[in-house]
């Protein structure tokens, strides 16, 4: 009894630990579990792992089928970036003027560089007639000054001896003429020969030649006639002019070859600019131009006054001038300009405003207007003439584009390319 107790005892402590080794190769060891036969627990998880499993391998496969699609997103990204979207309330808001496109007569033009020059017709270079020392100055350089002004006051010896003569053929001469009536008198009444009423008469008629002699003299040299102007010559402005130039200091000795002032009406200048033989037929004559000055951002129109019959001897140019309005005084002599001069006119099918013309990534571009805003166009652009362009390509005639503050379109195009980029 007590072997069968102790084999009993023994093959249940066996079996114990034949559990327990399989409860512990269950805990550490998976591998070994899965390559077990499942459980009905384990057997239920598994489709469900297996179809997660499965749904993530379609779910990469679906993203690698669907990359290809981004570009179409991308595509359409790309074509959105030259649009911009604006109601009616803001356009009119931000100062967009819309003009359409529209034929229009236009000319070739032929440019030539120019420069703005004093109009030598209107200009004056103001020498002292008299030799002297000047007294005072009366005006500064660049002062507008009106016909009659005094410009300076100069003392001089000549003027001094010229009006001493003056002084003297009036004398004579109202001697001259009191004589004349006294003879006159007695030869009306007997008492006198005619030849002494004759000699009398003679003797006035050259004194009188004398006064005017010496007046002359004093008027031909600008001098006032007035006795109590004294030595005194005054220099005075021909005309309404501004002083360009000025040689004169207090103290200084002058003569007839002393350039004192240059006074310039610059209420009107010349543009001068040279023609070589091979454009001298497209400038003639009252051929209408257009000057421009990039510097000052200004236009004005003009016509040919002048074609040299000469050419340079330096140069081998014939010179031309355009005689332009200045009453703001903008275009200064000395100011390099550029004149277009229009050499025939054609039809141009599609033309702009130049306000509508911007600069886009390097190229000429306009903006339509359409449903939502504004689309960006890129255009080859042809003539320019009169503040307009020609199209040549890429815009039809009748539509609608910004003109007047379309730089703001372009600015707003900026700003969204470089959010894009970042």
């Amino acid at each position: 009894m007590n072997k069968q107790r102790s084999l009993a005892i023994t093959l249940a402590v066996v079996a114990l630990i034949g559990l327990g080794s399989v409860t512990v190769g269950d805990q550490l060891s998976p591998f070994t579990v899965k390559a077990q036969p499942a459980s009905k627990e384990h057997t239920d998880e598994s489709p469900d792992d297996h179809a997660q499993e499965q749904g993530h391998d379609e779910d990469s496969h679906d993203s690698e089928a669907k990359r290809p699609d981004t570009a179409p997103s991308e595509a359409a990204h790309e074509e959105e970036e030259g649009h911009i979207e604006l109601t009616e309330e803001q356009v009119k808001a931000a100062g967009i003027e819309l003009v359409t496109a529209a034929p229009r007569q236009m000319g070739s033009t032929v440019t030539f560089p120019g420069e703005i020059r004093f109009d030598e017709d209107r200009t004056a270079h103001v020498v002292p007639r008299v030799a002297g020392v000047v007294e005072s100055v009366k005006v500064d350089l660049g002062q507008t000054v009106k016909k009659g002004q005094v410009l300076a006051v100069i003392a001089s010896q000549q003027i001094s001896d010229q009006r001493s003569e003056l002084d003297a053929a009036q004398r004579r001469q109202e001697l001259a003429r009191l004589t004349l009536q006294r003879e006159k008198k007695l030869w009306e009444d007997r008492i006198s020969a005619e030849q002494d009423y004759q000699q009398a008469r003679h003797a006035f008629q050259e004194a009188d030649i004398s006064l005017a002699n010496a007046r002359q003299k004093l008027s031909a040299i600008g001098a006032s006639l007035k006795p109590s102007a004294g030595n005194r010559y005054e220099l005075i402005a021909p005309f309404d002019a501004t002083v360009v130039e000025k040689h004169l200091g207090i103290g200084e000795v002058v003569n007839e070859a002393s350039n004192a002032f240059t006074l310039s009406d610059l209420s009107r200048v010349w543009a001068t600019f040279g023609v070589a033989p091979k454009d001298l037929d497209k400038v003639v004559v009252g051929r209408p131009v257009m000057v421009s000055a990039p510097d000052l951002n200004a236009r004005v129109e003009g016509r040919v006054g002048y074609v040299g019959s000469l050419l340079g001897e330096q140069t081998r140019a014939a010179s031309v001038r355009v005689t332009l309005a200045n009453p703001q005084g903008a275009w200064r002599p000395g100011l390099f300009v550029s004149i277009d001069v229009a050499a025939e006119q054609t039809f141009a099918a599609v033309s702009l405003p130049e306000s509508a013309l911007q600069t886009v990534e390097d190229k000429p571009s306009v903006f339509v207007r359409n449903a939502e805003g504004f689309e960006v166009l890129r255009v080859t652009v042809g003539r320019r003439d009169g503040g307009y362009v020609e199209i040549v390509q890429g815009l039809a005639a009748g539509t609608p584009v910004a003109a007047a503050g379309s730089f703001i379109l372009k600015s707003e195009l900026g700003k969204g390319s470089a959010e894009h980029a970042h």
